[in-house]
């Protein structure tokens, strides 16, 4: 037996259209689970689609900003024995520029919108006993960067969130985790304009940055049998950042 394997698990992936969404998405359907994509940019979401090996998967457009969006979400979404939240967003304002608009656009994309989304399912039952449920956070929500309060509150408050959310799925057999990634080469971060900013970053990294495929390798063990023994827990995911 495989405890690693996914066979015969459907698992919600929410910003698959990119990024770590995507590879989780293409990696979660090689080990044998069905996927559920879901995103904004229906274009983008069917690429992911057509990446997917295996069969039975489907895709889901739905822009989670908005009560709307999560509520056609939760209503379309068949049973689910697993949720990848990779969904998320990221900007930078020093404190003395920061806005009330910036701060709570991204508190809705990285906290609201999961915990809103996992308790709509709740409601819905579309959670199996024994589902797992894996929310990608960062290593910003407890490294104090300057400039990254919004975006490092925002993470903060989804790792308190998930905490109570195992704790009050747990009596179902629910169980729920956060991975929190250090600096992941995406195409967000892999731009011209951030090019000398990741070289920079990357001297900070023993083990260099990480890849996408690393994360949803992480996504895939808190899914998986093998983690049945684990909830409420923050996986620091970081390449050896947070040693020096």
């Amino acid at each position: 037996m495989n405890p690693f394997d996914l066979s015969g698990k459907t698992i919600l992936v929410t910003g698959a259209s990119s990024g770590i969404g995507r590879q989780t998405a293409i990696s979660l359907a090689s080990m044998g689970a069905t996927a559920v994509i879901t995103g904004r940019d229906e274009g983008r979401l069917k690429e992911t689609f057509g990446q997917l090996g295996g069969t039975g998967h489907s895709y889901v457009a739905a822009d989670l900003s908005g009560e709307s969006g999560m509520d056609a979400l939760a209503a379309a979404a068949p049973q689910l024995n697993g949720m990848a939240y990779c969904a998320g967003a990221v900007e930078y304002h020093p404190l003395k520029f920061l806005k009330r608009d910036k701060l709570e656009t991204l508190f809705h994309i990285n906290s609201f919108a999961p915990t809103l989304l996992t308790g709509k399912l709740a409601r819905a039952k579309k959670l199996e006993r024994g589902a797992s449920l894996v929310f990608v956070s960062s290593i910003a929500s407890e490294s104090g960067v300057p400039g990254t309060l919004a975006y490092a509150s925002s993470k903060a408050a989804l790792n308190a969130a998930v905490r109570v959310i195992a704790s009050e799925l747990a009596p179902q057999g629910i169980r729920a985790n956060v991975i929190c990634p250090g600096i992941v080469q995406t195409p967000m971060n892999v731009t011209a304009d951030r090019a000398t900013d990741l070289a920079e970053a990357a001297k900070r990294y023993p083990l260099g940055p990480g890849q996408p495929e690393d994360v949803a390798n992480a996504v895939i063990f808190h899914l998986s049998d093998a983690s049945r023994w684990l909830t409420g827990n923050i996986m620091i995911l970081d390449g050896g950042h947070t040693l020096i």
